[in-house]
């Protein structure tokens, strides 16, 4: 058997760092760890996931591998939430929020490298507003891209 990767012993803490985030901002009236299956209510939500993995080849060297895990935050609430007007900015205060705090917390209390704030890896930080329906009942959301650099994520073999 090899030996676990970096990111086999950290993802939890990654996602639990990213979620923190969340968490201390006071918009979410929840927040998980995971895609929701079921519709997460009329209130603001946040889910957090990981995305994708890849190489970052211009951090690596003859021996590790460091990599770009890119984390998803998205932020619901419900599109027959009152007032309609607010819906939006609601939203937008939230994702201001997080975008705010993952930029100045870009280590993640020293968890990762950094999060690729203006993208030099090939994902920046930024939000996509969208919609998405989950039992017939229709969310606005914004999804931030939460892109983390982390060094010596793979060991290479000769």
């Amino acid at each position: 058997m090899t030996q676990p990767s970096h990111l086999e012993t950290i993802i939890d803490t990654l996602i639990d760092a990213v979620l923190s985030h969340a968490l201390a901002s006071g918009y979410f009236d929840a927040v998980n760890g995971h895609e929701p299956k079921n519709p997460p209510g009329h209130r603001i939500t946040a889910a957090v996931w990981q995305q994708r993995i890849r190489p970052v080849p211009a951090r690596s060297g003859l021996n590790k591998t460091s990599g770009l895990v890119v984390m998803n935050v998205r932020i619901y609430t419900s599109m027959l939430s009152e007032p309609l007007d607010m819906i939006d900015p609601n939203i937008t205060k939230a994702t201001s929020a997080l975008m705010a705090a993952y930029s100045s917390d870009f280590t993640l209390d020293g968890l990762i490298s950094n999060v690729d704030l203006l993208g030099a890896h090939g994902f920046a930080l930024e939000s996509l507003a969208g919609y998405v329906t989950l039992n017939n009942t229709i969310y606005r959301t914004m999804t931030i891209t939460v892109p983390c650099v982390i060094n010596d994520l793979f060991e290479q073999a000769p």
